[in-house]
C-alpha cells in the first residue's frame, strides 16, 4: 500500500490562516483579553470562570481544523496497489551435471562436484522468469529435477546432490546419453528459447548413444547447448574409499568433442579449471540468456478525500451551531 497527494502544493494553502492573523495582529487566542473591570486583587472574588469562558475559543479552532482538512481534500490523498503486468515468457534451462566419481578431485577446492554445485546454485539464483530443470548422468542419466520455476526446491534438490555412489549407478561419463536426457525434458516445452548447460570433467566413455549424434538431435528441435569442460589437464587428486589420495590423469579430458556438441547447436564451450573460471562461465551464459521480459508497473489510485469532507461538513457545522447558541455573543 502507498500513499501520495495528487496535488501536493495544495498544501501550501495551510500557511494563509497563518499570514492573515500575523497580518491583523496576531492570533486571537493568543491576545490577552481586555478586562472591562479592574480590581486591586482580583484573588478575592475566586476563579469565576465559567466553562463557557474556558472553551470560548472552541469555534476558532473548530474552524481552524476544518480550513486544514479542506486543504487536504483539494490536495486529493489517494492510496494505491502497485500491479506488475508481465509481458512475454523466460526460457527453459536444463542443467546437465555430471556425478561420475572423477567429479571427486580436489585440484578445485573442495572438490569439482561441490564447486560446481555453488556456482550453478548462483546461476539459478540470477533467474526470475525461467524455468530450470536439472539432469545428472553417470554411465546412465536420470531426471533429477523438471523444469519449474520454483528456485528454492530446484536448490534444495541441488543441494543434496552427489557422486554415484550414492545412487548405486555404474561409474563412467555417458554424455550422448545425458544430453538426450535433458532434450527429452525440453521436449515438449513451448518456450520461445530452449537450452541446455552440460557439464563435464570426462569423456564421453559409457552409454551406446554419440554425443555429436545427440548434439545434432538436440539441434534439429531448436534446443542450444552450452558445454563446461571442468577441471586441469595435468593430474589431480581423487581420495578413495579407504581414505588414501591418489593421483590420476585427466588425460581423457575430451575437449574437441565438446567444442563440437556447442557448434553444432549454436552454443558455446567453455573451460573452467578454477572456482573463479566456473564463476565467470556461468556468469556469460547468464548474459547471453536472458528472458525477453517486459515488466511493467501500475498503480491502481483511490481517493481517500470522502472521510475529509464529512470531517470537515461536521466541524464547520459544530462550529456554526456553537457560535449561534452557547458561545453567541451580543455585538
Amino acid at each position: 500500500m502507498i500513499f501520495r497527494f495528487a496535488n501536493p502544493f495544495a498544501l501550501l494553502l495551510l500557511i494563509l490562516p497563518a499570514i492573515y492573523f500575523v497580518m491583523i495582529g496576531g492570533f486571537p487566542a493568543l491576545r490577552p483579553s481586555i478586562p472591562v473591570l479592574r480590581y486591586s486583587d482580583t484573588r478575592l472574588l475566586g476563579d469565576t470562570r465559567s466553562w463557557r469562558v474556558r472553551l470560548r475559543r472552541l469555534p476558532d479552532v473548530l474552524r481552524m481544523l476544518t480550513w486544514v482538512l479542506i486543504v487536504l481534500v483539494i490536495a486529493r490523498p489517494q492510496s494505491g496497489r502497485e500491479q506488475e503486468v508481465i509481458r512475454g515468457q523466460g526460457i527453459d534451462i536444463v542443467l546437465a551435471l555430471d556425478i561420475s566419481s572423477s567429479m571427486e578431485a580436489t585440484d578445485i577446492a573442495p572438490t569439482r562436484i561441490e564447486g560446481a554445485k555453488a556456482q550453478i546454485q548462483n546461476f539459478i539464483e540470477g533467474r526470475e522468469f525461467d524455468r530450470v530443470g536439472l539432469v545428472v548422468f553417470a554411465a546412465d542419466a536420470f531426471h533429477y529435477v523438471p523444469p519449474t520455476l520454483d528456485y528454492d526446491v530446484l536448490t534444495d534438490r541441488l543441494s543434496d546432490v552427489e557422486i554415484i555412489t550414492d545412487y548405486q549407478l555404474e561409474n563412467g561419463t555417458a554424455i550422448g546419453t545425458g544430453i538426450v536426457s535433458a532434450v527429452n525434458m525440453l521436449r515438449e516445452s513451448e518456450a520461445s528459447s530452449r537450452i541446455i548447460i552440460m557439464l563435464t570433467d570426462g569423456s564421453n566413455n559409457k552409454g551406446n548413444i554419440n554425443p555429436l549424434d545427440a548434439a545434432r538431435a538436440a539441434e534439429s528441435i531448436g534446443v542450444r547447448i552450452y558445454t563446461i569442460g571442468m577441471g586441469r589437464e595435468t593430474s589431480v587428486a581423487l581420495t578413495s574409499d579407504s581414505g588414501v589420495v591418489q593421483q590420476t590423469s585427466n588425460d581423457e579430458f575430451d575437449e574437441g568433442t565438446l567444442q563440437e556438441i556447442a557448434t553444432i547447436t549454436d552454443g558455446l564451450y567453455f573451460r573452467a579449471e578454477d572456482n573463479a573460471g566456473l564463476q565467470r562461465t556461468y556468469e556469460q551464459i547468464d548474459a547471453l540468456e536472458r528472458s525477453d521480459i517486459e515488466r511493467q508497473v501500475f498503480v491502481r489510485w483511490r481517493e481517500r478525500s470522502m472521510a475529509l469532507i464529512v470531517s470537515a461538513v461536521v466541524l464547520l457545522l459544530s462550529e456554526r451551531v456553537m457560535r449561534q447558541t452557547i458561545f453567541q455573543t451580543i455585538p
